[in-house]
């Protein structure tokens, strides 16, 4: 099944470099619909202050792809931070998956944010490990800068790759914050936030760009690395 994929610009915010940082979701349409990897920036209001969040809806986002949030069939989330998962609540008719020990990690860290966007009303679709989606279209568990984050694979129906025998797409979430990140992780001056369990995040960018995707797309960066 060939995938095509579509960034949506939601949101900037302060980096831990002090810069200011895109916030980047990412639509995969198929034959069937629309699949939305992460939905955006969302919070209290003390959280956004902190960030300094310039903030969009992601149905404005959609609209400009001449999509409504009615379009998407499923929503993956990287990971639970509030900048990917924030608009979740704009999809309550369709699951999100996300992995298990994601979840556990959010109720477990974070509490007063879990409380605040009512994830016990989501239609969560948990996963335990490397799973597909959709034909063509998978998750990696990547853990390191969360203890459950995961990447989205998406096939793009060309020869070579190492996954599935096709060439693919990688959607790195926050795996890697910058192309930097991801082509040297071995480097030890890791920004703020990238790995909150470095060894764990080396392996998982090691393990990634050992699949040898044909290109990277980054949350924060607006760079793709063609590989």
């Amino acid at each position: 099944m060939t995938l095509e994929i579509k960034r949506l610009h939601l949101a900037s915010l302060q980096g831990p470099d002090g810069g200011t940082w895109p916030v980047h979701g990412f639509v995969v349409a198929h034959p069937g619909g629309a699949v939305l990897v992460d939905t955006g920036v969302g919070g209290p209001q003390d959280v956004l202050d902190d960030w300094r969040v310039v903030n969009r809806s992601v149905a404005d986002a959609l609209a400009e792809l001449d999509m409504s949030p009615a379009d998407i069939g499923l929503v993956i989330n990287t990971h639970l931070h509030f900048d990917h998962c924030g608009q979740n609540a704009v999809f309550k008719h369709a699951p999100f998956y996300v992995q298990r020990a994601e979840l556990s990690r959010m109720r477990r860290e974070s509490s007063e944010l879990y409380e605040w966007f009512g994830f016990m009303d989501a239609r969560f679709e948990l996963l335990d490990g490397d799973a597909e989606v959709l034909p063509g279209l998978e998750v990696i568990t990547t853990p390191g800068h969360t203890e459950g984050h995961q990447c989205v694979v998406g096939r793009t129906g060309k020869g070579g790759g190492e996954v599935g025998g096709d060439s693919f797409d990688l959607l790195i979430g926050d795996a890697a914050y910058t192309p930097r990140q991801y082509a040297e992780p071995g480097r030890d001056n890791l920004p703020p936030g990238q790995a909150s369990d470095v060894g764990a995040w080396r392996e998982s960018v090691r393990k990634i760009r050992s699949l040898r995707p044909e290109h990277v797309h980054f949350c924060h960066h607006t760079d793709i690395v063609h590989n």
